[in-house]
């Protein structure tokens, strides 16, 4: 049995790609955490056009690393958008989705990156629903809600994920960047669990910690996101 791995075991081989709309609460101690993880040789953050105060905070941050590269969109477009523009300037060997708020841990990227750097996978998704770290406890009918959309993912895909919603999904460089990524909100998480499922790489989970927020603690993702998300299941499946 090898040793268990922290973040300090891995050479920098990382891009995090962090599309931030408004999470001025947030961000700065998201930045200083994931620029924290050695394996971390790039940080691309994509702005969606904030206007809490969160592009004020982040050039300063940005002025004296050379790790962030900053990007600023003009009108805000949503998560796909942000991610499309943020993955299409990734420039390490492998590439991680970061939402800009404290709900995911980067300390446990090497949790993620193991599969991929042993030889054993191309994506790897972070599970939620498999236990180990902990979990807040929130909403009742998000869990159902989540659960369900990855069944109807599942049944479309022929996988057998866990949690298909989940933020931390990552890539091998060549593969993430050779999708066209059409979604410009939260239809992106079943959109790229389709287009990975079609290219028939080795896909992996591994669970991870979660730390959700609620609505008054800047949640963003609602019912209506719900709803795309299951006709994106169908769209990028099917049609």
């Amino acid at each position: 049995m090898s040793e268990a791995k922290s973040n300090a075991d891995f050479a920098p081989c990382l891009t995090a790609v962090m599309p931030v709309y408004n999470e001025a609460a947030t961000v700065a101690e998201v930045v200083r955490v994931v620029l924290a993880q050695r394996p971390v040789q790039q940080l691309v953050i994509v702005d969606d056009c904030s206007t809490d105060g969160t592009w004020e905070q982040l050039q300063p941050l940005a002025q004296n690393e050379p790790r962030i590269q900053l990007i600023r969109h003009e009108v805000n477009q949503g998560k796909g958008a942000a991610l499309r523009t943020g993955i299409a300037h990734a420039t390490a060997e492998i590439v991680i989705i970061q939402d800009a708020d404290l709900e995911y841990d980067p300390q446990e990227y090497h949790l993620l990156l193991a599969p991929i750097l042993s030889g054993k996978a191309d994506v790897v998704f972070g599970s939620r629903f498999i236990g180990a770290g902990a979990h807040r406890v929130l909403y009742f009918w998000h869990s159902i809600g989540n659960r369900f959309l990855t069944l109807c993912s599942n049944m479309a895909t022929d996988l057998n994920l866990t949690d298909m919603e989940t933020c931390y999904k990552i890539f091998r460089r060549e593969i993430i960047q050779k999708i066209r990524i059409q979604e410009n909100r939260f239809g992106f998480e079943p959109e790229i669990t389709a287009k990975v499922a079609r290219l028939q790489v080795r896909i992996y989970e591994v669970a991870i910690s979660y730390y959700g927020r609620t609505y008054a603690e800047g949640k963003k993702i609602g019912w209506r996101d719900g709803i795309r998300a299951l006709w994106c299941i169908f769209k990028y499946n099917f049609l």
